[in-house]
């Protein structure tokens, strides 16, 4: 009888248990990134009264006979299955969709979470504002030109150059492409004003010098008289300052060039070959690039009597191609550039996260440049992980070590910027665990009572 009490106070006590996790995933309901808890029980050890029996030649076997002693709680789990996520529009608001961990760090200690609500401190690092801790990942770094990002470093913290500059940049490549009109007249010696003009189709493109310094970079393109299918292009940087700027521009170099060259089309329409103003001509297969160059004004220079001049190549794409090439064909002219890759100086205007953490700082002269990009862990066991407070985990003895990588690659999930995490917990479902634990608690409380009337009845039989 004795035992009936002690298995409803067993009872009593793991099911109070199992209500104060309940409460908990309650009170978190509109936690983000929060993982809801479960609670499994399992009965506890059991009094045999007797053993069991092997069967004989007279006789069959018996079962043991045992009396359970109560239950206990087998396990508290953190379920991480997906929480609902929330558009929040804050684009410093992360969300995991999928497997992983944002990592954070507090000195030297590392935390792992699902609640990406992160925000940037007053030196632009990405922190957790509600208790100062650094997100982690990695920093690019400038290699050829190009910002890179190793993710096979050690993750560091991110910091977003909150209007830091890129300087300007000076034009280095100019791309030229689609189509010259066969039927543009031919203009002959004497034409008028109006027979110029109409047989000239003209380009302008604005390009940079290495000051940021905007240039207007027109190409004029006329058909030579007499010739079929080959036309002239004349380049002019400034034109209106034409004289000073004294642009040249030839297939292999600019010295002793005039602002002249001559494309020749084959009877496809297709880019044949051209012709520099000394004559070299190229024909090869490939794509044609032609050296061009204009002096800079106010510019430096070791000799303060030679003016500075910069150089740049113009592509026209390649021979016998269609694609991005220069073709010739009877309708309308439509050749323009299409490519420069020059800009002035510029300030970090804003930062976009996408899928893969990848940080681009889009700055207010048009260009983007590769920031950082953020680190995700992922564990073997996940539930082996303890709760630290602030919606963090940390390693313990059962979750194994940080698998740390990008996000994408080996299982960890993607990123959502602008959006949030929301809670796990399904209201219903805790709503009815309340009830089945009330009623699990109602049950081992009448256990007991009952056990006390029959102790009673027992007492009363002395009297």
């Amino acid at each position: 009888m004795m035992r009936s009490l002690y298995s409803g106070v067993s009872g009593l006590q793991n099911h109070q248990t199992r209500m104060d996790v309940i409460g908990n995933n309650i009170s978190n309901v509109n936690t983000i990134g929060f993982k809801r808890g479960r609670v499994n029980f399992q009965d506890m050890i059991s009094q045999q009264m007797q053993g069991a029996a092997k069967p004989t030649d007279e006789l069959g076997g018996v079962n043991p006979k045992e009396v359970g002693l109560g239950m206990t709680v087998a396990a508290i789990d953190n379920i991480f299955n997906q929480g609902n996520l929330q558009s929040t529009g804050v684009s410093t608001d992360i969300a995991i969709q999928g497997n992983g961990f944002f990592i954070m760090k507090s000195g030297e200690e590392s935390f792992y979470t699902r609640a990406g609500a992160f925000s940037l401190d007053t030196n632009g690092t990405l922190v957790n504002p509600a208790n100062g801790m650094r997100v982690q990942g990695w920093m690019a770094e400038e290699v050829n030109g190009q910002m890179l990002v190793s993710t096979a470093a050690t993750p560091t913290d991110l910091t977003i150059p909150v209007g830091a500059k890129d300087p300007a940049k000076e034009t280095q490549n100019v791309k030229f492409a689609c189509n010259l009109n066969k039927t543009t007249p031919e203009i002959l010696e004497g034409a008028s004003d109006d027979d110029i003009k109409n047989g000239t189709w003209r380009t302008e493109q604005e390009i940079y010098d290495s000051f940021g310094n905007k240039h207007l970079l027109s190409v004029s393109f006329q058909r030579v008289p007499g010739v079929p299918n080959r036309w002239r292009a004349t380049v002019n940087v400034d034109e209106d300052n034409a004289d000073f700027t004294g642009t040249r521009i030839g297939l292999n170099s600019t010295d002793g060039q005039e602002n002249w060259f001559e494309v020749q089309f084959d009877n496809m329409g297709a880019l044949q070959s051209v012709t520099d103003s000394s004559g070299a001509e190229s024909n090869d297969f490939g794509e044609i690039t032609l050296q061009t160059s204009f002096t800079v004004p106010e510019s430096n220079d070791d000799d303060v009597n030679v003016p500075h001049r910069q150089q740049f190549s113009i592509n026209l794409g390649t021979i016998g191609s269609f694609e991005n090439t220069i073709t010739q064909s009877a309708s309308k002219s439509t050749t323009k550039a299409f490519y420069q890759d020059g800009y002035t100086l510029g300030y970090l205007d804003t930062f976009k996260i996408d899928s893969s953490g990848v940080i681009t700082g889009v700055y207010s002269n048009g260009t983007n440049r590769t920031i950082g990009q953020l680190a995700l862990a992922t564990f073997a066991n996940d539930r082996g992980l303890e709760k630290a407070g602030d919606s963090t985990f940390v390693e313990s003895n059962n979750s194994g070590m940080a698998r740390i990588g990008e996000s994408g690659v080996a299982g960890k999930g993607t990123l959502m910027a602008g959006a949030l995490e929301m809670s796990n917990v399904d209201l219903s479902e805790q709503l009815t665990d309340m009830i089945v634990t009330q009623r699990g608690f109602q049950s081992n409380a009448k256990t007991i009572t009952t056990a006390d009337t029959l102790l009673e009845t027992v007492l009363s039989l002395k009297r």
